[in-house]
């Protein structure tokens, strides 16, 4: 034991002295080693057991002392003098986005926006399904009962009178059996027309002692011719003809001699010959007569 430079004392509860100690311990052993290699021959196998407990101290405390586990009893001291402020450090990296705030009071209104331009026509949707049936509606009023126009008439020849003998004559039936409109004229023989439309016209003539040729006119112009030839028979023959004509008002219509030698008609209390007229139907577009 006279061989170290130190003596192993009892520790105080001083961490100078505690740190004084490890730092002989460490020159004692390295001086130890280097004794040790440098004359192997003076070690004597009594300092054996001494350098195994130096050791194993020397770890334990060296221990205690990096992992900062020191003793309470080895940690009392005086609190030294503060130290001079530490140089600024880095900046550090962005922190995280905080908490969205609460909902602040609504602000005011801002202006209206201009228009923007009309956008492009969208394609054309799909066929909606066929709605519900509507409820029935009132009944409307009663509206004015409309009037159809009329016009009709039908006159025959009396009996024993004279007929015309020259062409273009007109043939007058100067009896009327029906003339409520007064659209025909009894004693020109002339049918005028009043309401627009399409009228129907029929002549029926009895052939006696003569052939008969007549034809129907409007206007001046032929629209039909008939004839009807007499063989010397012992009675009367007939003869009848009838049209369609479309008349506008102002038209007139009437029945004139072919040829002269051919004039045949005949009526007696037997028999007539009669000229007949009616309309069928109105052009109500251009009617201006309803009644």
């Amino acid at each position: 034991m006279s061989s170290f430079p130190f003596s192993f004392s009892p520790l105080r509860s001083d961490v100078t002295v505690f740190t004084g100690f490890l730092q002989i311990s460490e020159e004692a052993l390295k001086d130890f080693s280097t004794s040790a290699s440098r004359d192997a021959t003076m070690a004597s196998p009594r300092l054996l057991p001494l350098l195994h407990s130096l050791l194993v101290l020397h770890v334990h405390l060296s221990k205690q002392v990096d992992d900062h586990q020191l003793p309470p009893s080895l940690c009392t001291s005086h609190p030294g003098i503060p130290g001079s402020p530490g140089v600024h450090g880095s900046p550090g990296q962005p922190g995280r986005d905080g908490r969205d705030g609460r909902d602040a009071a609504p602000g005011e209104k801002g202006q209206k926006g201009d228009t923007g331009d009309p956008g492009e026509t969208g394609a054309r949707g799909l066929t909606g399904d066929r709605g519900d049936p509507g409820e029935k509606g009132d009944a409307g009023k009663p509206g004015e009962c409309a009037v159809a126009p009329k016009s009709a008439f039908s006159a025959k020849l009396s009996e024993g009178l004279p007929l015309p003998l020259t062409v273009g004559s007109v043939v007058c039936f100067d009896k009327a059996i029906i003339n409520e409109q007064g659209d025909y004229n009894s004693e020109t023989g002339r049918f005028t027309c009043k309401v627009p439309g399409v009228y129907y016209f029929v002549i029926h003539a009895t052939v006696y002692r003569a052939s008969l040729q007549f034809d129907l006119m409007k206007n001046g112009h032929t629209v039909a011719s008939y004839f009807q030839f007499f063989g010397n028979w012992p009675k009367p023959a007939s003869l009848s003809g009838s049209s369609l004509l479309h008349l506008i008002p102002g038209d007139q219509v009437w029945v004139q001699m072919a040829m002269a030698e051919y004039n045949g008609f005949y009526s007696s209390s037997k028999t007539d010959s009669t000229f007949t007229g009616f309309l069928v139907y109105s052009d109500w577009k251009n009617s201006a007569v309803f009644a």
